[in-house]
């Protein structure tokens, strides 16, 4: 499972030009699923996510989670973060799990982050064709992998 969190100062995604979920200051976080992820998966990155340091301190240090800081969570899914990009100019998707692993999976994520966070998670829609806004703060933009734990 791949995440790209981003730190916004606002974020927002639309479905059919009508605006499904929005969060100000927090983090956006992009999820792709592969066919062998898990739960063990999800767990790591939960904990990864809700405790990544990287919002300012009162010296302008990024020494606060998005707990720490009151923010908001916005999910969307994004089977492309699985893109294979070796061979040729057009990306390869055969990494990405299909719907009946990746939907789950995702459900799992958002109920296990809000969970672990006690925030209430915004999402996009599963497959939806979804126009996301943001602002990245920063820019801060981090890339997680569970399968390349360093």
């Amino acid at each position: 499972m791949r995440l790209v969190i981003q730190r916004v100062s606002e974020a927002s995604v639309s479905i059919a030009g009508q605006v499904k979920s929005s969060i100000e200051q927090g983090l956006m976080i992009l999820v792709g699923i592969e066919s062998e992820d898990s739960s063990d998966d999800i767990d790591w990155l939960v904990k990864k996510a809700v405790n990544l340091r990287i919002f300012d301190d009162e010296d302008g240090v990024m020494n606060k989670s998005v707990l720490d800081v009151n923010g908001g969570l916005l999910v969307i899914s994004q089977f492309t973060l699985q893109a294979r990009t070796k061979k040729g100019n057009r990306p390869s998707y055969i990494n990405a799990a299909g719907p009946d692993i990746a939907i789950p999976l995702y459900e799992e994520f958002v109920q296990k982050l809000e969970i672990d966070s006690g925030i209430k998670v915004g999402t996009g829609e599963f497959g939806a064709n979804m126009q996301v806004q943001l602002i990245n703060d920063g820019p801060v933009t981090i890339i997680i992998d569970s399968k390349r734990k360093e």
